[in-house]
């Protein structure tokens, strides 16, 4: 199921990158899979980790994913993707708050999901500085600050997982609290 998994993604996100880069999109997915992997052995939380994004950034329709992985894959990545039509901050609040009544295998997604993105975050501020903030729809630093620590609280339970630390750090190297 995971390379199973792992293929589906690489086709549904095939031609897309990283945004304000050049990457290929799918290290992202890649990424993610791998961080969930060494906190969980369950393959369909694995498998999820693979397509988290892709219902919230292909054309890949929820019976598709059900159809191709099962209900358990589609539930896990439902709980990973956001509602396009909102804003910023509804998407983020929502995100946060749904933190508090999250299984144990959301967290570990989001946990992924959120490093993942954290270190590329962390990775373009160290060279680019503040400038990094343009490159998103939400252009400000207080926003992205407020999101990363509403991160940081939800998954407190979490402390025991490394990668939970390393979103520590990488947070207070970013935002500098």
């Amino acid at each position: 199921m995971i390379q199973k998994a792992a293929r589906f993604a690489i086709k549904a996100h095939e031609g897309m990158v990283r945004k304000g880069g050049e990457m290929p999109y799918i290290y992202h997915p890649l990424e993610v899979a791998l961080l969930v992997a060494r906190m969980t052995k369950d393959e369909e939380v694995i498998a999820a980790a693979y397509l988290h994004d892709v219902l919230e950034d292909t054309a890949v329709t929820e019976q598709e994913l059900e159809q191709a992985f099962g209900r358990r894959v589609l539930e896990l990545v439902q709980a990973e993707t956001e509602d396009k039509s909102l804003t910023w901050e509804e998407r983020k609040t929502h995100t946060i708050r749904h933190l508090g009544e999250a299984t144990r295998e959301v967290k570990i997604l989001t946990l992924a999901d959120k490093l993942s993105n954290l270190r590329a975050t962390a990775r373009d501020y160290l060279f680019m500085g503040d400038e990094i903030w343009k490159r998103f729809n939400e252009k400000r630093r207080e926003s992205h600050k407020w999101y990363a620590k509403g991160i940081l609280d939800g998954l407190q339970d979490m402390e025991e997982y490394q990668e939970y630390r390393e979103y520590k750090e990488l947070y207070q190297f970013v935002f500098g609290t």
